[in-house]
């Protein structure tokens, strides 16, 4: 598909908030198609001037923590304060079609239907870190169509899933109440990155355990060196079911926004990740241009059937196939 608008008119339609519009660019963005890629870009690279004005929350969590009811009631609960809230909502990728397997509109019924609200549900195509391909060109051009708050949700919890964390300003983590099983699974890692630890579904039974929970992320906490220097993550709880404790998590994440941009460390984050995800693309570009190489094409199934019967060292089938990419 392509956009029968001109690029000055499709940016208009974008500012003044015209949903199909949007959802066509992203669209365009996330194709194989160059052409289409082409024009996605060239609209993104008008719409640039109108980003950055946006907070942009990166959201994790464990199998069964309740993400989508989470977003969806924090989604609310923003709109109902004023805010325009975008949500980009990462499904795993069906290995054999590369289509989504779960659709988020449909397990966050009451915000799609909010004319303040807009959800992309993007297969990850399998790509490693939680997030899709485009997710950070989708995220500017929600920003240059004027949504307050970006929610990026990623497939799931883990050392692949932290990607997000270098793309938004804050990292939120939910956690289960059951806070003994999770400190035995949860990665490390994880509690490096975060940002915010949120305990959901603290109300009924699980009130009591969950303000265990708290103490205990609260602890381990202690034990991890924090990301930034003026800022000590904290551990809040909510319910999403119940929609409690959303007052709390707003007002943290606007002190979390002071204290950066007061330290100015905030603006800084942001070039850091334009600076990385430049290098990205690179390597990207790089890696698919080797791949087509024709000199590499042919001689990659020799070279794959002698290192998987290990008639070949990996090192040296990466120079080899290296020099047939540079014609030595």
């Amino acid at each position: 598909m392509s956009l029968t608008l001109s690029i000055s008119e499709a940016v208009d339609q974008i500012r003044q908030g015209n949903r199909r519009t949007l959802a066509k660019t992203i669209t365009l963005l996330e194709s194989t198609v160059e052409s289409h890629v082409e024009q996605g870009q060239a609209i993104l690279d008008a719409l640039l001037p109108y980003t950055g004005k946006s907070v942009r929350l990166g959201i994790t969590g464990v199998p069964g923590v309740g993400k989508s009811t989470f977003i969806e009631s924090f989604g609310l609960y923003l709109i109902e304060n004023g805010f325009r809230v975008a949500v980009l909502a990462v499904d795993p990728s069906s290995p054999i079609t590369g289509g989504s397997i779960m659709g988020d509109k449909t397990r966050m019924v009451d915000l799609s239907r909010n004319p303040r609200a807009f959800i992309r549900p993007t297969p990850s195509s399998c790509t490693l870190g939680g997030v899709a391909r485009k997710t950070r060109e989708a995220m500017l051009v929600c920003e240059a169509a004027g949504y307050d708050v970006i929610l990026v949700e990623t497939v799931g919890v883990g050392q692949s899933e932290t990607l997000v964390a270098s793309m938004v300003d804050m990292f939120l983590v939910l956690m289960l109440p059951n806070a003994g099983d999770e400190l035995q699974g949860i990665k490390k890692g994880i509690l490096e990155m975060a940002d915010l630890i949120l305990v959901n579904k603290a109300d009924g039974d699980y009130l009591a355990k969950a303000q265990l929970a708290k103490r205990d992320y609260s602890n381990a906490l202690r034990l991890v060196h924090p990301r930034k220097a003026m800022w000590n993550p904290e551990v809040l709880l909510c319910s999403a079911l119940q929609r409690m404790g959303f007052d709390e998590l707003w007002t943290s994440i606007k002190k979390y926004r002071v204290q950066l941009t007061d330290a100015g460390v905030w603006e800084q984050q942001r070039q850091n990740q334009a600076y990385d995800w430049m290098w990205s693309l690179v390597e990207e570009e790089l890696q698919r241009q080797f791949h087509k190489h024709p000199a590499v094409r042919n001689l990659l199934p020799s070279v794959e059937h002698s290192v998987r019967n290990d008639h070949l060292l990996p090192t040296v089938a990466a120079a080899q196939l290296l020099k047939a990419w540079r014609g030595e």
